[in-house]
């Protein structure tokens, strides 16, 4: 009996100890939490309790090469509704049904969801939103948000691109350098009742939104301008498909103008720019807008032709295969192996030097030249003129070349490829290697952003590009000009003169697949001032009707475009004693486009 009260009793001992020890580590923990991680379970706790409604961060701007604003934004409003905040459904319904313009069927279910925010509408017109704040209607927010804004619409579009609905870029420069634009959203937090009803009089939370840099390209609005009207005035003359036109600063890359007409409204980038027949179907009508929002300067190849004689030239002196009074016979034709290969001039250009070949772009010429260089140092040209990589343009959706792999190069091949036949390039990629060849040897890297800066206007730094000296040697290169400027003085580029420049280029005329299609691409690539270019231009009109020759067609676009920005980049008129005055642009009757 005795024992048995001993033990009871050690147990009951021990039953305290235990609650004790257990009531001292609930003590010790609670105590921690409340003291130590009070903050922590606080923030947590308000969390639960807060509604979070975002703050657009205004989008930066994108300015030309003079300052000019061609990317902005509009102050506009997002229009939403909290369910449980909502007092009198039908009033609400009936108002954003009037204001906004919506079926009421697509705002009633929006209303009726039950949800802790449902967005009704975005990119509301500031006066349409100030009507609805004045409504004073419960459970409905109106919220600041930006609109991204182009004041030139059409201008550039496929270079500028566009955003969408949350300000992200789409295509073009929005898109390339969206992570400089874009900035940080801010964010209202308002207090809640378990059952996400606001607090009244509960003070909100508000995280300012940081606006996104601005940036700074080389585009210049005004030769943008010259050079689309002078695209879509040829392409309006010939019925063309399209045509693309470019011009950059031969020396460091620089983009003036990249224009593909038809462009289309930056402002209404889902609407389309070209007439069609019947109603599509959203795979058709997906398909017909990223055709049109494609920028074939850097995503399409083509046969370049002609135009890339100035690479094969470059290839011949490079390799001291060809000097100027080297003399050739062209029969208007020439067999390869088992294959006869025909010249333009049908009749044959008969004995002619290399100046003269150059002039009359003779392909029987350029053949011969081909073949002295060889596949291997033609190859290696091409390497070192970047045709066998991405021009590295800031642009979304470059193309690569489509090339012959050497070993498949034989003489037919080789004859074909000396004249811009049997492979493809971008036009970028071709204006990118004739630069080089004037501009004294250096391979650009042609490109449009040039610097960054706060919203504020404070500089944050200079955008920087690669440039590969020694593509080709200064002795080549100065040779290039002068066989360049003689044809536009003497050869088949004379359409292209314009009285007190000196211009340099080379005409082009590509047959498009499949041969005997009667399809062809007109071009013409031409720089000035020919002894030191600081403008080089590239023109391509796609499957121009009637006359399609590139001296006959292309070649009066570069004239009249130098003609009219040569001055306006600072360039003025020299001219020689008993030099012509008249320009092809001024006289009507030399003008066949």
């Amino acid at each position: 009996m005795i024992k048995a009260k001993t033990y009871s009793k050690r147990s009951l001992c021990f039953v305290v100890v235990i609650i004790f020890a257990f009531a001292i580590i609930l003590a010790v923990r609670l105590g921690y939490l409340m003291i130590c991680k009070s903050v922590h379970y606080g923030e947590l706790a308000k969390q639960v309790q807060e509604r979070e409604r975002s703050i657009k961060a205004e989008r930066g701007k994108i300015y030309d090469r003079n300052g000019i604003e061609i990317a902005g934004n509009k102050p506009v409003s997002t229009i939403s509704v909290i369910h449980s905040q909502i007092t009198d459904k039908e009033r609400v319904i009936e108002i954003l049904v009037k204001e906004l313009g919506l079926s009421e069927a697509a705002v009633r279910k929006r209303v009726e969801k039950v949800s802790s925010i449902e967005r009704i509408k975005s990119n509301v017109s500031k006066d349409v939103s100030d009507r609805i704040r004045e409504y004073d209607l419960d459970g409905v927010m109106v919220d600041e948000d930006y609109k991204r804004f182009y004041p030139y619409e059409t201008l550039a579009s496929k270079v500028i691109g566009f955003t969408g609905s949350d300000n992200q870029g789409i295509i073009g420069l929005e898109v390339k350098y969206d992570s400089i634009l874009k900035g940080i959203d801010g964010k209202i937090l308002t207090l809640t009742t378990a059952k996400g009803v606001e607090i009244e009089n509960a003070a909100e939370n508000r995280i300012e939104p940081i606006a996104g840099n601005n940036l700074h390209i080389s585009l210049d609005v005004n030769i943008q301008k010259y050079a689309e009207q002078a695209a879509l005035k040829v392409m309006e003359a010939k019925g063309a498909n399209h045509v693309k036109l470019i011009v950059m600063n031969p020396q460091n890359g620089e983009i003036y103008a990249m224009v593909n007409v038809p462009e289309f409204d930056l402002n209404n980038p889902y609407q389309l720019n070209t007439e069609v027949s019947g109603v599509l179907t959203d795979k058709q009508k997906t398909e017909a807008l990223n055709a049109m929002w494609r920028n074939a300067c850097i995503s399409d190849t083509y046969e370049p032709g002609s135009a890339f004689k100035i690479v094969t030239a470059t290839a011949a002196f490079e390799k001291g295969v060809v000097k100027l009074t080297d003399t050739f016979f062209c029969p208007g034709y020439k067999k390869v192996e088992d294959r006869i290969i025909r010249c333009h001039k049908a009749g044959g250009h008969g004995s002619e030097t290399f100046v003269e070949g150059i002039q009359n772009s003779c392909n029987p010429v350029f053949m011969e030249i081909g073949a002295r260089v060889g596949v291997t140092d033609m190859y290696k040209t091409f390497r070192k003129l970047g045709l066998f990589e991405k021009t590295g343009v800031d642009l979304p959706g470059e193309a690569s070349s489509i090339m012959h792999k050497p070993e498949n190069v034989g003489a037919v091949e080789l004859a074909t490829v000396s004249f811009g036949q049997s492979f493809q390039i971008t036009p970028l990629q071709l204006l990118r290697a004739s630069s080089a060849v004037v501009n004294g040897g250096t391979l650009v890297t042609p490109h449009l952003g040039v610097s960054v800066e706060s919203q504020d206007g404070t500089f944050i730094r200079k955008l920087s590009y690669n440039a590969k000296e020694n593509a080709v040697s200064k002795d080549t290169s100065a040779v290039m000009k002068e066989l360049l400027e003689s044809v536009v003085s003497d050869g088949t580029g004379h359409k292209a003169y314009v009285a007190g420049f000196r211009i340099g280029g080379k005409t082009a005329t590509s047959e498009k697949l499949p041969r005997r299609s009667n399809k062809y691409i007109a071009s013409f690539v031409g720089f000035a001032p020919a002894d030191n270019p600081s403008l080089m231009a590239l023109v391509l009109i796609d499957e121009p009707v009637g006359i399609y020759y590139g001296g006959t067609i292309a070649a009066p676009v570069i004239g009249e475009l130098f003609e009219n920005i040569l001055p306006y980049v600072g360039v003025q008129p020299e001219y020689e004693e008993g030099e012509d005055t008249t320009t092809w642009s001024q006289n009507s009757d030399l003008i066949l486009y």
